[in-house]
């Protein structure tokens, strides 16, 4: 016997989390298919994921881990898969012995040029679809709400 879920599917509110994370699902995954057109076909989401957390100067290992808000593990084996495919570098950090940096290498920071390029088409995409004005309310509805969350955890809101 299956048992009858408790609740339908219909009539769920159509409520702005919802469609914000419907967005962002869209638009990662359009991101992600156009870095592997371009010729990184080691980019996945999740690795994405993991690389939104490094400065482009690089970082400590154990300051990743806690940013990636995820298991040690799940973050040295997405680390392991990014410097096996050239993508990023683990060195000694000279300030602690038992610690390691976290770099990009060149093709690391080729891979962040063409993102930004590719970041910047989809941009341009959504603006011929909903046009400029439009686009820039948005932007602008969705800083002030990242400010406002910046104000009531007592942090300032990041910068990307």
């Amino acid at each position: 016997m299956v048992k009858e879920p408790d609740e339908k599917t219909d009539g769920l509110p159509d409520h702005v989390g919802w469609r914000l994370w419907q967005a962002s699902r869209a638009w990662q995954a359009e991101f992600a298919a156009a870095m592997r057109a371009a010729g990184h076909a080691w980019f996945s989401e999740a690795r994405a994921g993991l690389l939104g957390h490094i400065p482009r100067n690089g970082t400590r290992q154990s300051a990743l881990i806690e940013r990636a808000a995820t298991s040690k593990q799940a973050v040295q084996q997405l680390l392991d898969g990014l410097e096996a495919e050239g993508v990023l570098e683990r060195l000694p950090d000279p300030r602690d012995g038992r610690g390691k940096l976290v770099r990009y290498t060149r093709k690391g920071l080729d891979a962040l040029r063409d993102g930004d390029r590719i970041k910047l088409q989809i941009e341009r995409s959504y603006i011929d679809r909903i046009g400029e004005q439009r686009f820039a309310a948005l932007m602008d509805a969705l800083r002030s709400l990242d400010a406002e969350q910046g104000d009531a955890s007592g942090e300032a809101p990041a910068s990307k």
